[in-house]
């Protein structure tokens, strides 16, 4: 229960991670290298030189993403706060900003750092916000380059306005697709949105004392007059304006519901039930969406607690509880890679601002529980012979392994088989 009220808990002990300004000059010299490549005319370089004039600038874009997955894995695997990080994994996959593209490359690992891991000791309204002004998100859904058409800028340039940011706030955030909301009140909430960027190069004409790759509100960007969003009016008031709205969609009853449904899947079951949606609802409502309470909502939940484990784990999390029940506290950076490539779950690359999917249908396919197997086997040809799988099955989770599984495990032909069995019994599998 501590681990919920304390900001320590939620955070990433990996002191050497670049911060903004590494992030945002390494990016900038990666657009740098491709403008100057676009614009040099034709190429008289051969076809491997380009791809290494392509692919030198963006190595360095990928260093930094793979420093991320490490020290991510590496707290997860040391952490003693491990119902917090769980939370850090939930939310960081409920506000999804994927390195799926070289703009957000760099920023996914930091915009988890500064933009999650930080607010969960506070309120979902507080969290909404940090997420949407965070670079990583506004680099991610384009919002970075969404101008007001009728703006001092939008009227001069005829730029188009960008709705990516307002609908996912909508539909994957907030209310959820059967929340309520209309296309117009994402055109709205799009209009309000504008002149929320992030510093760069571009913005130096407006603000030019503002720190490359922070949070930057533009007037002569933003869309002027008031914005209606469901039913209610919100006049003019430059950066404001979409902050009130977007604390008002953080109390909104179809937020509450939406979001107890999703810590209900990820918490108890594919198919929660309505008793404990319910619960977490009502507390999301009662504190005003404050994270400690609903966190702790979560845990009084008597489904939460069942003997027989309902969730089916994601790649990430069988590779990490896998590696802890081995007493591992790190990992190798290049059998990270390895590992994470095969069992099909790269941290920050989700398949889409949805999210990495949460039920067993996703990941219980044959294919990739082959590859689970292939993994195990992999895992205990190096490190099988450390202990006695069965020890070590009993420490992992206790009274919930089977005796069917314990007694496979127990008259394997050798420790690696052993603990092959172990890692692919049905118990196992599920958290």
């Amino acid at each position: 229960m501590q681990q919920i009220a304390k900001p320590e808990s939620f955070q990433c002990d990996a002191p050497g991670l670049p911060d903004r300004t590494q992030i945002a000059q390494a990016l900038t010299s990666f657009l740098l290298a491709q403008r100057e490549r676009m614009n040099s005319g034709p190429s008289t370089m051969s076809p491997a030189e380009q791809v290494a004039a392509v692919g030198l600038p963006l190595r360095a874009l990928n260093q930094i993403a793979a420093e991320e997955v490490l020290a991510r894995t590496r707290q997860g695997l040391q952490t003693e706060s491990d119902f917090a990080e769980r939370l850090v994994y939930f939310w960081s996959n409920h506000f999804t900003v994927a390195a799926t593209k070289a703009t957000t490359i760099p920023w996914a690992g930091i915009y988890e750092r500064e933009a999650i891991r930080s607010k969960l000791t506070g309120s979902f309204g507080a969290l909404l916000i940090a997420v949407a002004q965070h670079p990583g998100m506004l680099l991610y859904l384009d919002q970075a380059q969404s101008i007001g058409p009728n703006s001092v800028v939008g009227l001069r340039r005829k730029t188009g306005l960008n709705e990516n940011l307002a609908r996912e706030i909508l539909e994957l955030h907030t209310l959820g697709v059967r929340g309520g909301y209309s296309q117009t009140d994402v055109s709205e909430l799009a209009k309000a949105l504008t002149g929320w960027t992030v510093a760069s190069q571009r913005t130096q004409r407006w603000l030019s004392a503002a720190q490359t790759g922070d949070f930057v509100f533009i007037d002569d960007w933003h869309e002027p007059g008031a914005r209606t969003v469901l039913g209610r009016r919100y006049p003019e008031g430059g950066e404001a304006q979409a902050k009130a709205i977007l604390l008002d969609l953080a109390h909104h009853p179809s937020t509450a519901r939406r979001v107890a449904q999703q810590l209900a899947c990820h918490f108890v079951a594919d198919e929660p039930p309505l008793r404990a949606i319910e619960q977490l609802e009502t507390a999301f409502l009662g504190t005003q969406g404050d994270l400690p309470a609903v966190h702790k909502a979560l845990l009084d939940l008597p489904e939460a607690w069942r003997g027989d484990a309902q969730k089916f784990k994601s790649p990430a999390e069988f590779m990490t509880s896998s590696l802890r029940m081995l007493g591992q506290s790190s990992i190798e950076a290049g059998a990270l890679r390895n590992s994470l490539t095969l069992l099909g779950q790269v941290p920050f690359r989700a398949p889409s601002p949805a999210g990495w999917p949460d039920r067993a249908s996703h990941w219980a396919a044959p294919d990739a529980i082959m590859k689970r197997l292939e993994w195990s086997q992999l895992l205990a040809e190096r490190l099988g012979n450390r202990e006695r799988p069965e020890a070590m099955l009993a420490g992992s989770l206790g009274p919930a392994a089977s005796a069917q599984t314990l007694r496979a495990v127990r008259s394997a032909e050798s420790q690696a088989q052993g603990l092959v069995l172990a890692l692919m019994s049905p118990e196992f599998q599920r958290r």
